[in-house]
């Protein structure tokens, strides 16, 4: 079982753009995607261009919101977003684990060989997609550190 093959850019980007998009709906809000048995949503509001909130931060990156850039390597992987959460607990390359942000509990699905990462919030009856991004090499350290924690909390 591997991953699906990256979605490459034709150099027309508006209509990569809503290729990317029909992705998105196709394997992420219409799919009936669970983690663990619970669904996972997306956001949709505050839309941009008509497109959902969620989507956003899966092809682009930035710190502030209205600056927000397009990031090719996460546009690529798009397709790779519900496969993590599909295989996050039956793949041998794929591994997951909690943390906590302020007063929120994350789980970050985490493709160590490809450093692809997806992270979902928990809300009650539901995980909320945050993001998807490419991990660059000192969050890498981080993802071990805190998926040792969370492995050694679960043990005791």
């Amino acid at each position: 079982m591997s991953l699906p093959e990256l979605f490459p850019f034709h150099g027309e980007w508006d209509r990569y753009e809503e290729e990317l998009y029909e992705i998105y709906l196709d394997t992420i809000v219409r799919s009936g995607l669970t983690f663990g048995g619970v669904p996972v949503r997306s956001r949709y509001v505050p839309p941009t261009k008509n497109k959902g909130y969620s989507f956003w931060h899966l092809i682009s990156e930035g710190e502030r919101e209205e600056e927000r850039t397009p990031d090719i390597r996460r546009c690529e992987r798009i397709r790779w977003v519900a496969w993590l959460i599909q295989h996050a607990t039956s793949h041998d390359r794929v591994s997951w684990w909690e943390n906590k942000r302020g007063n929120n509990t994350h789980v970050v699905i985490w493709h160590e060989q490809e450093n692809f990462a997806v992270v979902l919030a928990q809300r009650t009856g539901y995980f909320l997609l945050k993001t998807a991004y490419w991990v660059k090499q000192q969050r890498r350290r981080d993802f071990e550190r805190e998926r040792e924690e969370f492995r050694r909390s679960r043990k005791s």
